[in-house]
């Protein structure tokens, strides 16, 4: 829970990605976490190689949640291929226990103008809403605030969840990385399912030039304002968890990857104190 006093934390396996699924739901537990996220595009199979259901009673007996099972990538190119992936991933979802799935749209410079991401973001939601809600998961949508992606700004996603009147069924990722990157102000915590820290320290690169092996963990010297977006959030109402996702290789690599994460949770928690007071 993001508020004055209490932080709630997870883990995207991407932060940690050259350990297993039981080591990265046991790095949670000791660092007193909420939960974990996995992913399926790790080079290692997804769950282990064991049975979803037997990974999920694994997180709940060290009592943790699986918050999001990511991702389907490129979902608002929608195709009968696109639409199996998404019923699979749904079903993976629904058996490990998780909360939600990931979809993550095209990022290859084609279908950006506004007229074309607008049409092929609803036709795609359209087709996903009724899987969704057959199975009682939430799917989260997350803007890219890179130049070349087809989806970069939370005001669209949330324009047509509106409009789908989905808002208990489809939520957005308020990534801190990618607001930045979008140049994005506004923020949508009552429509926000999770958000993803990380942070850039490199002051050379401008945000046109920032890439996903820059995102490091949240400490100072942070480029992306990680402390302000924590507390707009919290201060509209967002109150669930603070996902790490850092994808730099120097954070793949860490030795010691509990201290370091548990040194950006301490920077984070007294930095809302000092916040707070």
């Amino acid at each position: 829970m993001v508020g004055k006093d209490s932080l709630q934390f997870a883990l995207n396996h991407m932060t940690t990605p050259n350990i297993s699924c039981m080591a990265l739901l046991d790095l949670a537990r000791e660092l007193g976490m909420a939960g974990v996220e996995l992913r399926n595009d790790l080079a290692q199979p997804l769950f282990d190689g064991f049975e979803p259901q037997a990974m999920g009673r694994q997180a709940a007996e060290r009592g943790l949640r699986i918050f999001v099972l990511s991702e389907v990538p490129a979902f608002n190119d929608m195709n009968a291929t696109r639409l199996a992936q998404v019923s699979t991933l749904i079903s993976q979802a629904k058996a490990v226990g998780a909360q939600a799935i990931g979809l993550i749209p095209r990022n290859d410079g084609m279908r950006c103008d506004k007229a074309a991401r607008r049409s092929d973001l609803r036709a795609a939601l359209r087709e996903i809403l009724p899987l969704l809600q057959q199975a009682g998961i939430v799917g989260l949508v997350e803007p890219l605030g890179f130049d070349t992606a087809s989806l970069r700004h939370k005001s669209e996603v949330v324009e047509a969840i509106e409009a789908l009147g989905a808002t208990a069924d489809i939520k957005i990722v308020h990534d801190t990385f990618h607001h930045h990157l979008a140049g994005e102000t506004e923020f949508f915590a009552q429509h926000t399912g999770i958000v993803h820290v990380s942070g850039v320290l490199d002051a050379d690169l401008t945000p046109a030039q920032m890439r996903d092996n820059h995102r490091g963990l949240v400490q100072p010297g942070d480029r992306l304002g990680n402390l302000a977006q924590i507390r707009a959030l919290g201060g509209a109402g967002y109150d669930n968890v603070l996902s790490f996702e850092a994808f730099a290789p120097e954070v793949h690599t860490l030795l010691d990857a509990r201290a370091a994460l548990q040194h950006s949770i301490d920077y984070i928690e007294n930095a809302g104190r000092v916040m707070a007071a």
